[in-house]
């Protein structure tokens, strides 16, 4: 497995990284792409994939922020559906980037690679159920459940749960869909808009706005401990890369939303990512690796 080579695509809110690799600790080549529009965006990605292939691919990993169409059995495999990404909804993206690289596509969720990274090499090791949430241009959850992602006619979109508000906290939130939910609460577009643009990392750790972001964020935590019981939540993305002093009070904040009724593993529950901003990128290699083990 590890002398295979892989490629992978993490297709994010804000940039695209492409990794070609064996695994973590040969990691041969990685660029960044801005994402703009689909056409810029993956004419870019088409470009890097193709000068690859002489190499040699064995699996093309794809992990792209979403919603996505997951069935294998649709017409619409692997497309980007309805986004809050401007320009994006409807757009094919496992099959395009597929031809360019010449290989086999495996496609998922981009939190979904990100849990997948951590349960391999990270914070999530030894472990069959785990969460992995990234907070950054939106709010999304990978959630592995007896070792794969939850699946039923969708992937999940827990980003999206609408969370018990803050006491005296009525700003009606950003997602274009659902207002105040978890991504138009806590996001860092959400938190800029609410602030006027400012960005996340000038925002200073005793900003009233941080006590309604980390308790939409615990709110999140309570419904993943209910729905699924994973052993371990790790909590990742830029927000909380700038904002480490989040981490503590959303742990805390969980514990007493619980209030006793579940008992939460030994030790720190939620933690940071071991891989840190790899979290992302190595995702996708670890999920063309998962699926040329399958």
């Amino acid at each position: 497995m590890e002398a295979k080579l892989f490629a992978g695509v993490e297709l994010g809110g804000t940039k695209c990284i492409c990794t070609l690799a064996h695994s973590l600790d040969e990691i041969l080549q990685q660029e960044a792409i801005p994402t703009t529009s689909p056409e810029e965006t993956l004419g870019a990605i088409d470009g890097i994939l193709s000068g690859w292939v002489k190499q040699g691919i064995a699996v093309l990993g794809i992990n792209s922020f979403g919603p996505v169409d997951l069935d294998v059995n649709s017409p619409t495999w692997g497309f980007i559906t309805k986004t809050t990404k401007p320009g994006w909804s409807n757009t094919d993206v496992a099959r395009r980037l597929g031809r360019a690289a010449g290989a086999s596509v495996a496609f998922d969720t981009d939190v979904n690679g990100a849990a997948r990274a951590e349960m391999r090499w990270g914070s999530g090791r030894g472990f069959d159920d785990f969460a992995y949430i990234t907070v950054g241009t939106g709010v999304g959850v990978g959630l592995i459940v007896n070792g794969k992602p939850t699946r039923g006619f969708g992937h999940t979109e827990l980003g999206h749960f609408r969370p018990v508000r803050l006491a005296g906290d009525d700003w009606p939130g950003i997602c274009p869909f659902h207002g105040d939910c978890v991504e138009g609460l806590a996001s860092g577009e959400a938190i800029k808009t609410r602030l006027g643009s400012q960005p996340v990392g000038n925002i200073g750790a005793d900003n009233p706005v941080w006590g309604g972001v980390a308790f939409a964020l615990a709110q999140l935590c309570h419904v993943i401990v209910c729905a699924a019981s994973p052993m371990r939540i790790a909590i990742g993305g830029g927000v909380m890369e700038r904002q480490p002093h989040l981490l503590p009070r959303i742990q805390e904040m969980l514990v007493g939303s619980l209030s006793g009724y579940l008992d939460l593993p030994a030790g720190r529950y939620v933690v940071v990512p071991e891989l840190g901003p790899q979290a992302g990128p190595m995702g996708s290699i670890a999920l063309a690796m998962d699926t040329l083990a399958d």
